[in-house]
């Protein structure tokens, strides 16, 4: 389905009829700067010096939970070698101190040898036996020998992300989507496609942790993670920055591979169950399904996330068709 056109005086919507598109809220939608088109159908080397362990940590310590503690600066751990690698290599984040084994240390010395010399000894780096590891995380994490201990990363601002984004951005906006493991998953699609941000909300939606990160397998680090107070006027202000909000329900209009998806994109997931929010749904320019088979569950909200991501790169990538010849 294609997205309203100027036609004369006024908009002509989908069905020919003049007189404004509107998205269901009755707003007039942004005119696009941009013409739209109508789509039917191991480093193992030996560990430098300066990397090196000054010290040994011994069992004893209390455990340690991997969510963000209430008041203080919210320092957690970050573990798993992608994670904690990504969380190295990424000059916004604020690293307290790591703990590896002598193995991880081996198999990671570059990589802690340039985080060593971006924060010297402000970062210690403590070798560790692999149990005394798991028992300062708490809980059977997948910890791969490796834990940082870091301070949450700083906020970022939407307005400046929508500004700097290209004219083919494409947004995540998550509806109280509130479990960990989904919002770190959906967070690896997003770094896979080079989604320019993760929008989600204040409440009812997790906190930056350990299990976030962990499934997130780098990308938290490499996507913009943007937390808002009222999702709905933050669908109203990436419209007014010209992106088309896509909002992601089994009841929807048409299916997803048929909806227009040129130009900036915004989808828009609720959380399992519950769905999105009647205000969410009425801030959405169209609702569009993922057919599946009738009687099926429904799909899990990141693999959702993952297959619209990998639509829009598909749609993008189509090669425009020659003209028949006569």
């Amino acid at each position: 389905m294609s997205r309203g056109k100027r036609s004369g005086g006024g908009f002509r919507n989908r069905h020919g009829a003049g007189g404004g598109t509107r998205t269901q809220t009755g707003r007039p939608r942004p005119e696009r700067a941009h013409p739209r088109s109508t789509r039917s159908d191991r480093d193992t080397s030996e560990t430098p010096r300066s990397a090196r362990p000054a010290q040994l940590v011994k069992g004893g310590a209390p455990p340690e939970r991997t969510y963000r503690p209430a008041g203080g600066d919210g320092r957690y751990w970050i573990y798993g070698r992608h994670a904690v690698l990504a969380a190295l290599a990424n000059p916004r984040r604020r690293p307290l101190r790591l703990l590896l084994t002598l193995e991880a240390e081996a198999e990671c010395a570059r990589n802690i040898a340039a985080a060593r010399a971006r924060w010297g000894e402000r970062m210690p780096v403590i070798r560790a036996e692999r149990q005394e590891i798991g028992e300062r995380l708490g809980g059977e994490t997948v910890h791969q020998g490796i834990a940082l201990e870091t301070l949450p990363l700083p906020d970022q601002d939407l307005d400046r992300i929508l500004t700097e984004a290209g004219p083919q951005a494409t947004v995540l906006a998550l509806d109280q989507v509130t479990d960990p493991h989904n919002v770190g998953a959906i967070l690896r699609s997003a770094a896979a496609f080079g989604c320019a941000a993760v929008i989600a909300t204040q409440r009812h939606a997790p906190p930056e942790t350990g299990a976030l990160a962990k499934a997130a397998s780098g990308g938290l680090e490499q996507v913009a993670l943007l937390r808002v107070g009222n999702l709905a006027q933050a669908l109203q202000k990436l419209k007014a920055e010209g992106f088309w909000c896509l909002g992601l329900a089994a009841e929807g209009a048409e299916p997803l591979a048929k909806a227009d998806l040129s130009g900036r994109i915004a989808f828009v997931l609720g959380a399992e169950g519950a769905g999105l929010r009647r205000l969410t749904r009425e801030h959405c320019d169209l609702l569009v399904r993922l057919p599946t088979r009738p009687g099926l569950i429904q799909l899990n909200v990141s693999n959702a996330a993952a297959l619209a991501l990998y639509e829009r790169a598909r749609s993008s990538s189509l090669e425009p068709r020659e003209p028949d010849e006569a």
